[in-house]
């Protein structure tokens, strides 16, 4: 797409950011889907109208805990706010032994990213507490697990910034809980990056949605714990269940199976039905229209860097 004065445009795995001149930056949501650090090879029809629409509302509702770096959403899929230095990790936080860390625990480990976990949890119990699990912000090929000791023995942030980190990661994700249990959902998991913006920790990028969070309905969630049944979720881990079920898990060799137009449909269904849940409100699809998209950022880009 073009955007006036783009100094630098990068194609990320689901979302392409624009630098623009005075510390601004354009992000779209595209309709990528990806897993395993692979992009899937076909979109998900408004998945990121879901994703931006969704991470706007969060970071809105966050906005009094941390700075975060919107601005403006102009379009359903764009979100305009500031260009940060980032930070070189993620910020994991989990509240319950799902996905990464029931795979962890499962294996036999009983430490992940230098966190003791209990013995005698079973898959999708809650944590005593939240527990951080930071990983490295790989710029290709996967993130990994670290340890807060090595993050800071290795310089990647200085102590005084981790911890203030941490604190944000908490406040946070107890945030995230509390809108959550409102629409009848339990947050079982996200992440969070951040970066400075003038020198201040800034959030950045999107928050609390399907690709950066996992939900349980409430309803049921003991119930089906004590029968040891699954528990009935809204994230993208049902995508990576089935990718793995299929024998796929983006190693060398693997080949992503056949997506089809009624799995196709299955997705974008889940991704609406979040929104819907965890907004309360009714999703209004819009097309992806690059020219309608390219004619409404410009036209706020040309107010904003006016105004500056």
């Amino acid at each position: 797409m073009n955007f006036a004065n783009t100094q630098n445009i990068y194609h990320g795995k689901v979302r392409d950011v624009y630098t623009m001149p005075n510390d601004l930056l354009v992000m779209v949501a595209s309709n990528r889907i990806s897993a395993f650090d692979v992009i899937l090879p076909r979109p998900i029809p408004n998945k990121g109208q879901v994703l931006n629409q969704i991470a706007e509302k969060m970071l809105d509702a966050t906005s009094d805990i941390c700075p975060n770096w919107k601005l403006a959403s102009p379009h359903p899929y764009v979100t305009i706010g500031k260009n940060c230095i980032p930070f070189k990790v993620e910020m994991v936080v989990r509240g319950y032994l799902t996905g990464h860390a029931w795979r962890t625990y499962q294996s036999g480990l009983r430490t992940l990213c230098g966190v003791t976990l209990p013995e005698g949890m079973n898959e999708n119990d809650a944590f005593p507490h939240p527990i951080i699990t930071p990983t490295t912000k790989a710029s290709e090929g996967h993130d990994e697990d670290i340890s807060r000791a090595q993050i800071i023995a290795q310089g990647i942030v200085s102590e005084d910034h981790y911890l203030e980190l941490e604190r944000y990661t908490l406040a946070l994700y107890q945030r995230g809980v509390e809108i959550a249990a409102k629409q009848g959902l339990i947050l079982v998991d996200t992440k969070y990056e951040f970066g400075l913006s003038n020198n201040v920790i800034t959030l950045m990028d999107e928050i609390h949605t399907p690709d950066s969070s996992r939900y349980f309905y409430a309803d049921g969630y003991h119930e089906r714990q004590q029968n040891k049944l699954p528990q009935k979720q809204l994230s993208k881990e049902f995508v990576r269940e089935w990718l793995i079920a299929n024998d796929f898990m983006g190693k060398e060799g693997q080949e992503v199976p056949t997506m089809t137009d009624e799995w196709i449909s299955t997705i974008r269904d889940r991704y609406i039905e979040l929104f819907e849940t965890i907004t309360g409100g009714d999703f209004q699809p819009v097309n992806f229209d690059e020219t309608e998209i390219e004619r409404t950022v410009n036209q706020w880009l040309s107010v904003g860097l006016d105004s500056k």
